[in-house]
Parts: C-alpha cells; sequence; structure tokens
C-alpha cells in the first residue's frame, strides 16, 4: 500500500471514532511507520488514539509523538491523583492491591511492586488509565520466579497452535528466564497481538520481545 493512501485511511479511521478528537494529531507515513505528533486532551485519548491506528491495514509500526495537555481548569494536584489511584485498584478484584505502590510526580504516573501473574500487572495499568490528571503511565510492577524456558515456549506454541486466527507454523518462540522472543511472519497486525498476548498470558514471562513481521 502507498503510504499516501495508507496516511489518508489513518486519518479517516481518526475522525471515525468519536472518543478522539483529531483537530491537533499530525499523522506522517514513511515505509508503513506511522509518526504521530500533535496533543490530546487526556491520556485516555492519546491510547485511543495508538489503538485506532493500529486497527488500520498497512501499519507496520507507530512512533508515538503526541503530547497531552490539560486545560489548566482540568489539572489535578499528584497527591490527588494517587489517592484516587489507590482507590481503583483497591475496587478492582483483579489487582492484589496491598503489593502494588503508586507514585506521581507532574501527572505522570508509576506503578511499582511484585504480583504473580503477568494479568495482575496488565490490570493495575488498565485500572488508572483513565484517571484524569494524568500525562503518562509508568509500570514497573515486577513478576515473581520464573519457571522452566522449556516449559514457557511450550505453553506459548500449544496456546497459538490453539487459535485459529494464528498461522502458529510461522511463529518461532524462544525463551531466556523471563523474557520471550517471537520471530517470523504474520498477515496482519492483530495476528501480532495475539502471539503478544499468548505470551503474556503465561506465568513467569516479564519480557515479550515482538519481532514478527507484516507479509
Amino acid at each position: 500500500m502507498e503510504d499516501k493512501v495508507l496516511r489518508q485511511s489513518i486519518i479517516d479511521e481518526l475522525d471515525f471514532e468519536p472518543s478522539i478528537d483529531a483537530a491537533d494529531i499530525g499523522v506522517a507515513v514513511e515505509d508503513g511507520v506511522v509518526t504521530l505528533t500533535g496533543h490530546v486532551a487526556s491520556y485516555a485519548e492519546k491510547l485511543a488514539v495508538e489503538e485506532a491506528v493500529r486497527r488500520v491495514k498497512g501499519v507496520k509500526a507507530i512512533a508515538q509523538g503526541i503530547e497531552v495537555r490539560y486545560p489548566d481548569s482540568k489539572k489535578t494536584a499528584d497527591d490527588q491523583i494517587a489517592k484516587r489511584a489507590l482507590d481503583i485498584l483497591a475496587w478492582d478484584i483483579s489487582v492484589p492491591n496491598e503489593r502494588i505502590q503508586v507514585k506521581v510526580q507532574h501527572g505522570w504516573l508509576t506503578l511499582s511492586g511484585e504480583v504473580d501473574w503477568n494479568y495482575q500487572k496488565t490490570a493495575a495499568e488498565h485500572a488508572v488509565r483513565k484517571l484524569g490528571g494524568i500525562t503518562g503511565i509508568t509500570n514497573l510492577i515486577t513478576l515473581k520466579a520464573t519457571p522452566k524456558a522449556d516449559d514457557v515456549r511450550y505453553k506459548i506454541e500449544a496456546a497459538l497452535k490453539r487459535n485459529a486466527e494464528v498461522q502458529a507454523d510461522k511463529i518461532r518462540v524462544s525463551v531466556a528466564g523471563g523474557r520471550v522472543r517471537l520471530e517470523g511472519k504474520v498477515k496482519a497486525w492483530y495476528e501480532r497481538q495475539i502471539a503478544e498476548q499468548a505470551a503474556w498470558a503465561v506465568r513467569g514471562v516479564d519480557t515479550v520481545e515482538d519481532n514478527l513481521q507484516l507479509g
């Protein structure tokens, strides 16, 4: 697909998505790599922009350069954001909130602590994403002991084979410690996401290096 055609498709998708105000968003495309610039009114909207771009066929990679700019009237003090984040984590039954710490500095929220499963780490981040006043999130939550590499690889490969939407024989999985590397080719971006989700679903995985190529 030509870059100019892909760029227009992305602009159309951003205009179509009701949760996004695309007026201040810039889109540039080179060899299928999309660079996003400009600013939005919330961190949740920034994430929505990225998700919308991922849905467009032909996108190979995204360089995210969008800033979050809150009007002065909507800015929230760091201590208020931190308290709200702790409350939200306490309400989420999938998050072991007593093992998670929250730090907020200039609107940037950092999560730390240790949990048993990656879904708990992910759930903690998802729980606080829509908080008003935040400009970004760093998730430093770590996972407990890592199982044997062969066991991790086997479980990931088995999950890929069970999924009808993925050509499992085109994907190579390697494991070192808690790090998983995915290599090979997939036909669409959503297949990369499925492969990543399969890797993250295995206990002990703390890093997924996605080297899958579209083609």
